[in-house]
């Protein structure tokens, strides 16, 4: 973890980490399954402290699905920019029958969307995307002219995200997020489909574009990853952090269905993108639906080649 963090406390039971976050008589009062999400089991806990707190849980195995999240929401929340859920802590348990892995954060009392909810989101969201991540892709030993990754490695959905720091956007990109999808999406492809793959990684410099600057990313930006929070504005949650360009954040939204207009013109307006942003979407968009392939399967081969033949 970068050292100017707080560490997230991990333990090695539940109770252990109830006790040491709400007292020696804490005691669950009521548990409640939670729908959401295709990879983890989400509950509701209400505690007898009059305290409700958010579990996400999975096997034990799987215990750096939570580290990894917990950081990303660490780092969106050291930017003071936009709202996350509070983090509590991880943790594995042997349990009764069989052991699991934890994340606990502050359960999200959604409200009404405030009138200016997109507006808002948009503005927040520029703000994150313009804080200084300069301490974000450090590793040992330190590399400073390492500008883009992060300093551990993530999940995109179940898949597995390499962040390691790079000192230019494009090398990043294409090392260490499509390259590494295209490999794991081998069987899919025929040999033509491969030597298009290669002449598209080899000039890869010809259709994307350096950033102006490094932004923190949420890195899995669709609208299932955005709640209402109490105070009727968005936040962020289940993150695939690290730092980029925030064209590919801004090519997310647009994926499945998008945010209303209003969103992407105070996001313009709050933070203008540079020129030929619409050419360079459908690029960064390959990633997710890569990703997608490879955890879903056929349904999403026609647009990974689809997309792949635009370019060469």
């Amino acid at each position: 973890m970068n050292k100017t963090e707080k560490n997230i406390p991990n333990y090695n039971s539940l109770a252990a980490a109830l006790v040491e976050l709400f007292g020696t008589s804490v005691a669950i009062t009521q548990t409640d399954r939670l729908s959401g999400g295709d990879i983890n089991k989400a509950y509701g806990l209400t505690l007898n402290t009059g305290d409700h707190i958010f579990m996400k849980a999975n096997a034990k195995i799987n215990a750096a699905f939570f580290t990894a999240e917990a950081a990303g929401l660490q780092a969106i929340a050291a930017t003071h920019t936009i709202g996350t859920p509070g983090i509590l802590c991880t943790g594995t348990d042997d349990g009764e029958d069989v052991g699991y892995s934890f994340l606990l954060l502050g359960f999200i009392k959604s409200a009404g969307r405030r009138k200016d909810y997109w507006e808002t989101f948009a503005q927040e969201l520029a703000a994150m995307h313009k804080a200084d991540t300069r301490k974000l892709t450090v590793v040992e030993p330190v590399e400073t002219t390492c500008m883009f990754g992060f300093h551990q490695d993530n999940f995109i959905g179940a898949g597995q995200q390499k962040n390691t720091p790079a000192s230019k956007w494009i090398d990043f990109y294409r090392d260490c997020r499509l390259a590494p999808q295209f490999k794991r999406a081998d069987s899919y492809f025929t040999n033509e489909d491969r030597a298009k793959i290669t002449k598209l990684l080899d000039r890869l410099e010809d259709f994307l574009i350096e950033p102006e600057a490094p932004s923190l990313l949420h890195g899995d930006l669709w609208s299932g990853n955005v709640m209402c929070g109490p105070d009727g504005k968005a936040m962020l949650i289940d993150p695939a952090t690290y730092v980029g360009h925030r064209e590919a954040d801004l090519a997310m939204t647009e994926l499945f269905g998008g945010f209303p207009p209003q969103f992407y013109e105070a996001y313009r307006e709050a933070a203008p993108l540079q020129p030929g942003y619409e050419d360079r979407r459908d690029l960064y968009n390959l990633y997710q639906l890569l990703n997608h392939l490879n955890l879903f399967g056929p349904p999403y081969l026609a647009p990974v080649l689809s997309i792949v033949s635009e370019y060469v």
